[in-house]
Parts: C-alpha cells; structure tokens; sequence
C-alpha cells in the first residue's frame, strides 16, 4: 500500500523523472538539455544526477573535485536540497551531482529503512523551492529508478527511434503500473520523447507511427533529431543550447520545453 506518513514537499516543484530501462536513448541528454530550455524560459529548475555513471554531472560541467556532496548524501544521509545542489553555468540552473559513491547505493539501500521512499523523503525536508525538478535515472530499473518513480509525480520516457528501443517498451509501462499501485498513487506517464530521429530513415517515421499508436497523446510532437552537436555538446561540459543554440538539436528541445510548459498549464487549469 503506498505510505502517506510522509508530508508533501514544501517545494512547489514538478517533479519528472525521466526513464527507461534500455540504456542509450538520450535520457541524460534530455534532462541536460531539457533543464536548460525551461531555465533559459525563467523557471527555477533543479537536475538531480541519479545515474552512479555521473554523465548528467559530466555534461553540465561539473568536476569530480566538485562532487563531494550529491545524490549519495541526498539518499542516505540529512541532508535537504539546499545543501546539496550546486548552481551550475546555466541562470536559473542547479544540479545534485552523482559521485562514484552512488555505485554502491543499490546494495545499501536494500538494508536501510524506507529503502523506496528516501529521495522523497529528501523532498520533504527540504527548504528550497523549485518550479522543476528532473530527474536523471540509470538505465535499470533498481531501487535507485524506484526512489525517483516514488518521489516524482510524472514519467518522461526518452524512446529511441530505432527498433530495439520498442523491446521492453511495454515491460517499462507494466513497471510504472505496478509503482503507482505499490508506492505512488499519483505518479503517471506524463509524456514520450521520440529521441535520435533521422528523418532519410523510414524506419524513424515507422517507429514513430507505431509509438503515437500505443501512447497516442502521450508522444511529444516534438521529436529529437539526431545531430551531431547534441553529441559533441557533452565533451565540452555544456548543454547543446550553450554550446550551439543554433542547431537543429538545440532548437528541438527549446520546442520540447515549450510542449513540456505548455501540458503544465493546461493540467494545472484542469487540476487547479
């Protein structure tokens, strides 16, 4: 049954976790750069590095000397947001940094209390208020991706447009299911980013169909090019909107952000 001894964030954040149990689909670099355009928009945006390989800490240029504190102190210690966020190069955007600590995470959190609710936990005692918060999870479905599904009230599922991508497509949604009845009543599929889409392939545009068959509404209009500056943009330590805003890639997630804003109102007329 879910657990509702614990208070809501004093945070007014939305908080999405963005996942997929297939690795290589462009979770981190949709997080990174997704963060970026709704900073550049003016929102408040926190990225929380989920990942024990640390890329989303890497690509927004962030040292190893910098990480002494992060997403391993967040889970395991006292520590609230305020104290383990650090702003990065981009206004507006900050981040909770993944060290190699995290690596081990999955084994002690099977001991400790509360083991699937110590990221909201986290939330709940902190003091700092975001519009945003995004979360980057690892490619596997653990108890690490369980703490961000637990704590989060939307799923952003970053789905290559290539076959392989669709296999475990429907385990994933079986698995969001089965959280939302076990740990998390309100989380749900808040939308799929069709990513790496090469539009002189026909498989891209095949893909593409049979997802907006499944998910319907669900699927972004929006769809990620595969650009050659969107995978450069890590090696420099910077989201691809800092590093060639001109780009197709770049653009594409401005137009992400702007769908991603734009459901965020109209469910919040819905909802109230």
């Amino acid at each position: 049954m879910p657990d509702s001894t614990v208070p809501a964030p004093l945070s007014k954040a939305r908080v999405i976790a963005l996942a997929n149990q297939k690795g290589g689909v462009g979770k981190t670099t949709t997080t990174i750069n997704l963060g970026t355009a709704l900073a550049a928009c003016g929102k408040r945006v926190l990225i929380i590095d989920n990942d024990p390989q640390g890329n989303a800490s890497t690509g927004l240029g962030i040292s190893h000397g910098q990480r002494d504190v992060g997403t391993y102190e967040l889970l395991f210690g006292d520590a609230g947001l305020e104290e383990v966020s650090i702003k990065t190069d981009v206004p507006n955007l900050d981040v909770v940094t993944a060290s190699v600590d995290l690596s081990g995470a999955e084994v002690e959190l099977v001991g400790v209390g509360r083991r699937e609710y110590r990221l909201k936990d986290a939330f709940a005692r902190s003091r700092i208020a975001y519009d945003y918060i995004l979360i980057d999870c690892p490619p596997a479905l653990g108890l690490l991706t369980l703490n961000a599904l637990a704590a989060a009230d939307a799923v952003m599922v970053p789905l290559q447009c290539e076959f392989y991508a669709l296999e475990g497509l429907s385990h994933l949604v079986r698995t969001i299911e089965r959280v939302k009845r076990a740990f998390n009543p309100q989380l749900d599929i808040g939308g799929v980013v069709l990513t790496m889409y090469d539009r002189r392939n026909n498989l891209s545009d095949m893909v593409a169909a049979d997802v907006r068959g499944f998910f319907g509404e669900k699927v972004y209009e929006t769809m990620i090019p595969r650009n050659v500056r969107v995978s450069e943009a890590p090696s420099h330590g910077k989201p691809v909107l800092i590093y060639d805003h001109k780009s197709a890639g770049a653009q594409a997630y401005i137009q992400l952000a702007g769908e991603v804003l734009k459901r965020e109102k109209k469910r919040q007329l819905a909802y109230g």
